[in-house]
């Protein structure tokens, strides 16, 4: 089975008239606007423009590097960018949502951090975005060789559309003369010379070393205590997802070591989240050797399989710990923690829906939002919580006798450096956390460059240590805390002097789709992708699930239907909020002898005002 999947960060809006508009028609011949911003990167310094794309079939990238489906869609547009060559140029633009993102140094290390080997526009004033009515992270847009817009699509799991699309084009301009398949703007930087690149997570092993997982470079690196010194490597240092005594990684993430007698039981001592791979991999310290654990490599679409570890699909594992007798894993592609059992190979779902957001309760109801960073430590009560950095939603959350509560946060677009009283405090898309000796919880506040802690006993959050840069996890090391300052390409031992921070609260703007009170009508506009046809095989192949943020925002309408329209009821007395739809189809090839099936996916936020003029019908469009 194949699959497409849009589970997408939301920008100002995530309607579906904005966030997914259908594509123009070829006679409507819509030209591309202009690409302003700030600058360039990855064209050696040349300044380029509609007429330097003349000739080439351009797909514009609206992505932001804090979001992980716009990560997503760098990945699946690498096989698109080798197929087709010159003739295809991606252009990624880079549309801010965190205040971070928006310098400008943070984002030329962030195109070195993921690979990115085409062009990127800057374009932190949005200028670029707003003239081609992106409304979400990631939209993708095609032109045609002559300059005119031939399709637009939001979020990611477009591979097989794009394909279709940019093959038409080739052969359509290839017969009319008008490509050109030869040379490119792209200019790639030159390498740096540093012992590790863009560092992800750390562990103490056995003995005083440190293992750090070399994110950029592909592999695991063992240091001696000093922090420096490099004592072994795993990993060729290739992008790769080989097994053996040369394994190959793709920018790994998080680690964990096993307990004595499973590591004996299970054959390997650590777990690593092979975050692009979509995997996990067991790896046996003494010799070297990786082996494939869990996931199948494709990433995560839809509840499909047995939990047979092996045969489940994984999707962006970030970070790993030891918790309730499992590898809980922080399933950072789709705003989930999963766990993972060495001894039955099994892995599943353990918290969340797959809606992206902020929601406590039960585990299997909560809303999540990239989940990022795992740490385990004791309660007030003696028994062990489950520490989570939720990024997304700048959170510092945590798990305890069956159910998710929040400390620190606010929501997808509500963050800041803001110490004091956790219920006030904000931070900034943090990715580690760990728990201190003296029961405080420790978070590295990446995009605030910072290191915070919470003091589970006061109530109270504090800053430890500012000017890191991108601090993405916290190892407490004997009397030394450990932090892995990503950007700064090491492991590092700040000063450490508590302080109070008071700065400010941003929040980013949406604009919110006006709907009238009382009755509003659903509707998920479908068509199958040509050559398709709707897969009754298992039943209805179309489902809707609709909550709301607030809860109570939705008199009647939540929950799944097998319908792409729905009534709903919007509540008295709630004047706005969010309507979270999450829409699926399932499709087969209609005239194959064999023919394969597919699923198409798309999660919306949609933000909405309870006003006399609003709309009584919303309309999003899934696409195939």
């Amino acid at each position: 089975m194949t699959t497409s999947s849009s589970a997408e960060s939301t920008s100002d809006t995530a309607t579906g008239d904005a966030a997914a508009k259908p594509a123009p028609k070829a006679q409507s011949r819509v030209r591309a606007a202009r690409l302003e911003g700030r600058g360039w990167l990855n064209t050696g310094g040349a300044q380029l423009d509609l007429d330097s794309l003349k000739g080439k079939i351009a797909v514009l990238d609206f992505w932001t590097f804090c979001c992980i489906n716009c990560l997503h869609v760098l990945d699946e547009l690498r096989p698109l960018e080798a197929k087709y060559g010159d003739a295809v140029v991606v252009i990624g633009v880079h549309s801010p949502k965190f205040e971070h993102e928006r310098d400008p140094q943070a984002l030329a290390a962030a195109v070195e951090r993921y690979g990115v080997e085409h062009p990127v526009l800057d374009d932190p004033d949005l200028k670029t975005w707003d003239a081609y009515a992106a409304r979400a992270w990631p939209t993708l847009v095609v032109l045609d060789p002559e300059g005119y817009v031939v399709s637009t699509m939001a979020g990611e799991g477009h591979a097989e559309a794009l394909d279709r699309i940019i093959g038409g084009l080739v052969e359509t301009h290839t017969a009319k003369g008008t490509l050109d398949p030869e040379g490119s703007p792209y200019v790639a930087a030159a390498p740096a010379e540093t012992a590790l690149r863009f560092p992800g997570k750390a562990i103490a092993l056995p003995g005083g070393d440190v293992l750090v997982s070399d994110s950029a470079r592909h592999r695991l690196v063992r240091l001696a205590p000093d922090l420096s010194t490099v004592k072994d490597v795993i990993g060729t240092g290739e992008r790769g997802r080989a097994d053996g005594t040369a394994p190959e990684f793709n920018e790994p993430q998080g680690l964990v070591l096993l307990p004595e007698d499973v590591a004996a039981a299970a054959g390997y001592d650590l777990v690593v989240a092979d975050t692009v791979n979509h995997l996990l991999r067991g790896v046996d310290l003494a010799t070297g050797t990786a082996t494939t654990v869990a996931g199948t490599g494709r990433q995560w679409r839809m509840d499909d399989g047995d939990g047979t570890a092996l045969d489940t699909d994984l999707s962006s594992p970030w970070d790993l710990a030891w918790y309730d007798g499992k590898v809980v894993v922080a399933m950072a592609g789709i705003h989930q923690l999963w766990a993972f059992d060495p001894a039955a190979r099994t892995v599943g779902a353990y918290a969340g829906t797959t809606v992206e957001s902020l929601k406590d309760g039960p585990l299997d109801q909560v809303w999540m939002a990239q989940p990022s960073g795992l740490a385990v430590g004791a309660g007030p009560d003696g028994g062990e919580r489950l520490w989570i950095a939720d990024s997304e939603t700048s959170a510092l959350r945590y798990v305890e006798d069956g159910a998710m509560r929040t400390v620190v946060g606010q929501g997808l677009f509500d963050f800041g450096h803001v110490d004091g009283p956790a219920a006030d405090a904000l931070m900034q898309h943090p990715l580690g956390v760990a728990v201190l000796p003296d029961g405080r919880i420790a978070v590295a506040d990446t995009y605030n460059g910072a290191l915070r802690a919470y003091d589970p006993r006061t109530g109270e959050v504090a800053t430890l240590a500012s000017g890191l840069a991108e601090p993405s996890d916290v190892l407490p090391l004997g009397d030394r805390v450990v932090v892995v300052e990503s950007a700064a390409h090491r492991l590092a031992v700040p000063d450490l002097s508590e302080a109070a921070v008071s700065g400010q609260h941003h929040r980013v703007t949406r604009k919110r789709t006006k709907v009238a009170p009382g009755r509003l009508r659903l509707d998920v506009l479908f068509e199958p992708a040509p050559g398709q046809k709707l897969d009754y095989t298992y039943g209805s192949p179309v489902q809707v699930t609709v909550s709301a943020d607030p809860p109570q925002l939705l008199a009647e309408g939540a929950g799944r239907t097998e319908d792409l329209t729905r009534e709903l009821v919007l509540a008295e007395g709630i004047g706005k909020g969010v309507l979270q739809v999450v829409a699926q189809a399932a499709t087969c090839d209609a005239e194959a002898e064999h023919p394969a099936c597919h699923l198409t996916r798309q999660d919306w936020g949609v933000p909405v005002e309870i006003t006399g003029d609003g709309v009584s019908t919303l309309k999003l469009v899934l696409r195939s």
